[in-house]
């Protein structure tokens, strides 16, 4: 082989030269598989048959390997934006730089941003024809098995698969002019938009994930399904919370329940969300009533999102002790918090190992840790942190990142100062969010409103 000719081919070795190459390693893909997406995307934007841009194996090896002078031409730029969601022009340039190996240089943030306008435009979109039943079928059982499995895989894992669910069922509706089949893949796309919304706020895109619960909430709306609509204004009041909206938290809270045809399980949620919000805004009666509703036993009614579907769409019992022991803390009843964290740590360990859940446990463990530091209780405190602390880096979401800062600001107070321990903490803390989930976003830390 020619120097020049083993040099080209080598080009893609190393360190990657484009963030194209690094999108592509991210997804295990070969030369053919790069080419077949490319083809299919080309089908479908460019849409000119065997005019339509393509790429050869030399082209792919120049393209990732950085060997390329400017930019493709307008219409393979086009495919490759739509492809990933990212400009052409951000692809063809350097990888970002990264000191965390388990940083995911995809830029999710452009694409969450991204996909959640595209949600938000096609939300109000029907179109004809029909499709199998058996394909709407499968797209409901798709989401089915995602909602349920959402607490044991890390959240950018859930946003590409919801996302993936979301635009076939946008798809379907294209081909479709049968109501039943546009009002049943309605909800399915509103329901990925709920989990896109969920996933994107454990990665800590707030306003990407406000954008998508509305969308939500837009599709529940159009389908006439209420359960949806209300488990996405609950959603949008825990983010106006995290966001600092105390006041509109508590509004869209008591909105949600407003929805008819919840069951027992939506109340409960939607209860507990409320307590919290009046915990954030200091109101403490409004707060222990809420708390009170959201433990009451019900009268065993149902409805078909949060309990027949489930999993992140339920409410179960040891989230639902997890939740009140954070807006216990809120209200300073270190006592009452600690009661109800434990309860959710016995409740996610009587649980198989393979369904408990990530998020709840760290949760869950964390507010132990600060209702035992409120009674000045630090031992017990760094027993209880050595649950949180041990979550795997791609699982430490917005609500362990929040809890983490609060602990790490507890920790830092004057009277502190000195302590070996409490110094020992606050620096696992602080290497708990440098390697979290977030970081993928690169966003700053957004802390929980409990102050010490």
């Amino acid at each position: 082989m020619a120097a020049g000719e083993a040099q080209r081919l080598g080009a893609d070795v190393g360190e990657p030269k484009t963030l194209l190459k690094v999108v592509i390693e991210q997804r295990q893909w070969t030369w053919a598989d790069f080419e077949l997406k490319f083809a299919s995307t080309a089908d479908r934007i460019i849409g000119r048959g065997a005019q339509n841009p393509t790429v050869g194996e030399t082209q792919f090896r120049r393209w990732t390997g950085g060997q390329l002078k400017g930019l493709p031409s307008p219409d393979a730029c086009r495919v490759l934006n739509a492809m990933f969601h990212i400009e052409a022009a951000t692809l063809f340039a350097p990888p970002p730089e990264s000191t965390d190996p388990d940083v995911t240089l995809l830029d999710l943030e452009a694409e969450i941003a991204m996909t959640a306008r595209e949600a938000q435009d096609d939300a109000g979109v029907a179109a004809a024809s029909s499709i199998s039943d058996l394909t709407v079928d499968q797209l409901r059982d798709d989401v089915r098995t995602l909602a349920r499995s959402y607490t044991t895989k890390p959240a950018h894992e859930v946003w590409h698969k919801a996302k993936e669910l979301r635009e076939q069922a946008e798809t379907g509706r294209d081909r479709t002019a049968i109501p039943a089949q546009q009002q049943a893949l309605l909800i399915v796309a509103g329901q990925a938009s709920a989990l896109l919304s969920q996933a994107a706020f454990d990665l800590g895109e707030l306003d990407g994930a406000k954008r998508l619960a509305r969308t939500a909430a837009l599709y529940g709306e159009t389908a006439r399904f209420d359960p949806l609509r209300a488990f996405a204004t609950g959603s949008l009041a825990f983010i106006a919370y995290h966001s600092g909206e105390q006041s509109q938290a508590a509004v869209l809270a008591r909105q949600a329940v407003s929805y008819g045809g919840l069951g027992d399980i939506a109340f409960r949620r939607l209860r507990a969300i409320e307590a919290r919000s009046h915990g954030h805004l200091g109101d403490a009666a409004a707060s222990q009533r809420a708390l009170r509703m959201s433990e009451e036993e019900g009268n065993g009614a149902t409805d078909e999102l949060h309990d027949t579907i489930g999993g992140e769409f339920g409410f179960t019992l040891e989230r639902l002790a997890m939740s009140n022991a954070s807006t216990a803390l809120l209200l300073g009843d270190g006592q009452g918090a600690e009661v109800s964290a434990r309860r959710a740590l016995e409740l996610v360990a009587a649980r198989p190992v393979r369904d408990r859940s990530t998020a709840v446990l760290g949760k869950a463990a964390a507010d132990l840790a600060m209702a035992r530091l409120l009674s000045n209780d630090l031992e017990g405190a760094a027993e209880a942190l050595e649950t949180m602390l041990s979550i795997p880096g791609d699982q430490r979401v917005t609500g362990l990142v929040a809890r983490a800062a609060a602990l790490r600001r507890y920790l830092a107070q004057q009277r502190l100062h000195g302590d070996a321990l409490a110094q020992e903490l606050g620096d696992r803390l602080e290497d708990f969010t440098r390697l979290s989930a977030q970081r993928q976003l690169v966003l700053a830390v957004r802390p929980l409103a409990i102050e010490a």
